[in-house]
């Protein structure tokens, strides 16, 4: 990709990209409070701002990679801290905490896929393409963070989510892969295992969203 179109790719896909990773950790946050953990509310983690939730590399340096090498756009934030041991019903609570991310970026596909089809109607002008271009990345890359935070793999959602639905012996034993779960990931992220896991349902999922708007 040349510098100039790198540039216009930046320029549409930062919006996108921003509001899928702050409005999923938010969300983390948000359902957290609901159940008895103040910890991201002190530490003013429950925000829309995305300056609160960037990670140098998850946010911006890997999400430019794969724009910049066109894979898979993904990335990720600074988590938000959760105490689960503060949760009303730890073990049960800790489930709707952790779907709270995958949902938020559901919601946010639906709205860039209505957006999306808002700028096709619309006349031609210098508004309607960049639209269309800012709405497509961003119902690509909230699939692509549902489906990758779904893995049964902590200390990813559907990790966390798999812990809670576990008997507490299984449960266990796969909460102890947490401290390396984000080296499983990057190994996998590196190679083409990521690619072959993440592809087919981020597909269907893409075709079945623009099927269902029309575009």
């Amino acid at each position: 990709m040349q510098i100039e179109q790198l540039i216009q790719a930046i320029a549409i896909a930062a919006i996108p990209i921003l509001f899928a990773i702050t409005l999923h950790e938010a969300a983390h946050g948000y359902v957290a409070r609901h159940f008895g953990d103040m910890t991201a509310y002190q530490q003013g983690r429950i925000s829309l701002n995305p300056i609160r939730h960037i990670d140098l590399v998850g946010t911006i340096l890997l999400p430019l990679l794969t724009l910049w090498m066109g894979g898979i756009l993904f990335g990720w934030a600074k988590p938000v801290p959760v105490n689960f041991a503060a949760l009303n019903r730890p073990k049960q609570d800790m489930l709707w905490v952790a779907l709270a991310g995958p949902l938020a970026n559901l919601f946010m596909a639906i709205f860039w896929a209505a957006l999306a089809k808002l700028a096709l109607i619309l006349p031609e002008n210098y508004f309607a393409a960049p639209l269309l271009g800012m709405a497509q990345i961003g119902i690509k890359i909230n699939i692509v963070l549902m489906v990758l935070n779904l893995l049964p793999l902590p200390p990813l959602d559907g990790g966390r989510m798999a812990v809670s639905l576990l008997p507490h012996r299984q449960a266990s034993t796969l909460a102890r892969i947490e401290p390396y779960g984000m080296f499983i990931l990057i190994f996998l992220a590196v190679s083409p295992v990521l690619g072959w896991i993440l592809g087919p349902p981020v597909i269907g999922l893409i075709q079945l969203i623009n099927s269902i708007f029309g575009l």
